[in-house]
């Protein structure tokens, strides 16, 4: 028995990792977690090896980790770095003990028993072993698929992930209805083309069927769906988001660019018209809401597509937009396009004329909440201040949207953390709401 044993994991990268992550500490609930990494037994980096600061912050977290162990203690590389890069880190990490990939994530209490790295050629897909759910106890990340079959000039995640692998959507509804038997209310459903979903079963629009799917599961109050692609992404799923009453209108659809010369370039799969179509249907959706991602500096992003992009973010009615630089992926075809490349000093100066847009849009868009009564999820103690309660609004993502802050409560009942509430917005301070709770939900 492990009883008596430690167990200090550390989750880097996008949200499908935190959902890996938590399947191993389900396989692991016999150690004891803890914060205090000196003091584990067992360490645990589930890696991320998407783009370069990725991959750095990855190596630099096993290697400080590596300094700080205890002596006998097995220190545990797993993930998409490992998978990726897994014959060169065996040979020149030797800190690390085990070493796997992302296709062994239900076997992980073997592999440190047995203290043998493995490497099984196929990303793991969630069965129905039990997930320890970290960081909230009314909201949970469901994973669609794994893979993709996309062929984005920039991403080397097919190269390592492979083809699309859906779930079975038995699967899926399963595991929502196993986390709404513990207390879990909201759910966010992700992959990394979630339009894509079943397409490998023949089902062109899989995510109509998952929207029905969770409609009938009682005790789901609120979902939305992240990573749309535009190529994918169709008339039918948008108006089963409109009609879905649990499902908020939710959009988040990174575009990368929005010239059809660059999304061509990218091998995006659709073009400007396409995209700005999908976009305004989106944003004249009541209640709507719409988040988008953008890489600057890719290989032949000239002065021209740059301001036409700037252009379009400017004048379009985006909620939040996230902002990539353009770095080389080994064995892609933009890290081949040496003649397009973009210098590292334009694509800083980019990078910083982009995120001045996306702090007016930002500040735009919080502004319109302004007086309204909405509904939100009381947190705990801000970030900003004790003083405050954090909170978020029920049709935003965890974590990603913002924190609003609560500084009155005139709804007669004490404040129950991670319970629903209406909310008046009063007004905006810096980059936070401020809000009255009048009522519970």
């Amino acid at each position: 028995m492990k009883q008596n044993k430690k167990l200090h994991l550390v989750s880097l990268g996008c949200t499908k990792n935190l959902i890996d992550s938590e399947v191993m500490l389900g396989r692991l609930q016999e150690y004891e977690i803890t914060d205090e990494s000196e003091k584990a037994d067992v360490i645990i980096v589930n890696t991320c090896g998407f783009i370069d600061a990725a991959k750095e912050e990855s190596i630099q977290t096993v290697l400080n980790l590596h300094e700080s162990r205890k002596e006998d203690s097995l220190l545990v590389m797993s993930g998409c770095l490992s998978e990726r890069y897994q014959q060169q880190l065996q040979s020149e990490l030797k800190e690390v003990d085990i070493f796997t990939g992302v296709g062994d994530y239900d076997k992980i209490d073997e592999l440190i028993d047995e203290k043998k790295s493995r490497f099984t050629p196929k990303s793991y897909l969630i069965g129905n072993e039990e997930r320890i759910i970290t960081g909230s106890t009314h909201h949970a990340y469901i994973k669609l698929s794994e893979g993709c079959n996309q062929k984005c000039s920039f991403c080397a995640i097919p190269q390592f992930k492979g083809k699309l692998q859906s779930r079975e959507l038995a699967a899926v509804v399963t595991e929502v209805k196993a986390l709404v038997a513990k207390g879990f209310y909201d759910f966010s459903f992700i992959s990394q083309d979630s339009s894509s979903y079943l397409r490998d079963f023949d089902i062109t629009d899989g995510l109509a069927y998952l929207i029905d799917a969770i409609d009938e599961i009682e005790g789901v109050k609120s979902a939305r769906i992240l990573y749309l692609y535009p190529s994918t992404l169709s008339l039918e799923v948008l108006g089963k988001i409109l009609s879905s009453t649990t499902f908020h209108n939710y959009f988040d659809m990174p575009i990368q660019h929005i010239t059809d010369n660059m999304l061509r370039i990218m091998k995006r799969g659709a073009g400007e018209e396409r995209v700005k179509a999908q976009l305004n249907f989106m944003r004249h959706t009541p209640e709507s809401f719409v988040r988008t991602s953008i890489i600057a500096g890719h290989p032949g992003e000239s002065d021209e597509e740059f301001d036409a992009l700037c252009h379009f973010l400017e004048t379009f009615d985006f909620d939040r937009i996230n902002i990539f630089a353009y770095s080389d992926e080994e064995g892609t075809k933009a890290e081949t396009m040496t003649a397009e490349k973009v210098d590292k000093e334009t694509i800083n100066k980019r990078i910083e004329t982009l995120n001045a847009i996306v702090e007016r849009k930002t500040i735009l868009s919080l502004e319109k909440e302004i007086g309204k009564e909405i509904e939100i999820i009381a947190l705990g103690e801000s970030s900003e201040h004790a003083f405050f309660i954090g909170a978020r609004k029920l049709a935003w993502a965890e974590d990603i949207d913002g924190e609003i802050l609560i500084n009155e409560n005139e709804s007669g009942t004490e404040l129950e953390m991670g319970k629903c509430y209406k909310a008046k917005i009063t007004e905006l301070a810096g980059e936070n709401l401020i809000a009255t709770v009048i009522a519970a939900a």
